[in-house]
């Protein structure tokens, strides 16, 4: 039986997946952070550590789809997987992690998320760094 060949995910694809990610997994945690652990809004808002925390568990958890399903939910919703560029397999959780870290790095000067966009690969600087692409089956 011959293998199933990947190609690297369409922008669009990856951006939706990101988006359906931030209300699945970052929604709840925003959520239950202010409410059930603050208390209110205005603590939230004022607790630095409390937002930095959130956004390290959201990492976290994404890391752990990825490196056990390679999969987030929303990468599932579009029909992705975050593979190694070599091998074609599933990452770690901590090359995921990294990966996570270098994403955040990246988006805070703009230039890691807009890389797709000058490149023919359509990589951006955290796919790049660790060796891994968002692919899609090949139809």
């Amino acid at each position: 039986m011959a293998k199933q060949k990947a190609v690297i995910a369409p922008v669009f694809l990856r951006i939706k997946a990101f988006i359906i990610d931030i209300f699945l997994i970052s929604m709840p945690l925003l959520y239950f952070t202010t409410y059930a652990i603050l208390g209110s809004k205005e603590n939230f808002q004022k607790n630095q550590i409390a937002i930095l925390l959130v956004w390290l568990v959201y990492g976290i958890i994404t890391s752990l789809f990825f490196s056990l399903k390679a999969q987030t939910p929303g990468y599932k919703s579009q029909e992705i997987y975050l593979i190694d560029i070599k091998t074609g397999k599933k990452i770690g959780f901590f090359r995921a992690f990294l990966r996570y870290l270098i994403f955040i790095f990246g988006s805070t000067f703009l230039f890691g998320i807009l890389m797709c966009f000058f490149r023919k690969d359509r990589l951006n600087l955290h796919d790049i760094l660790t060796n891994s692409t968002p692919a899609k089956k090949k139809e």
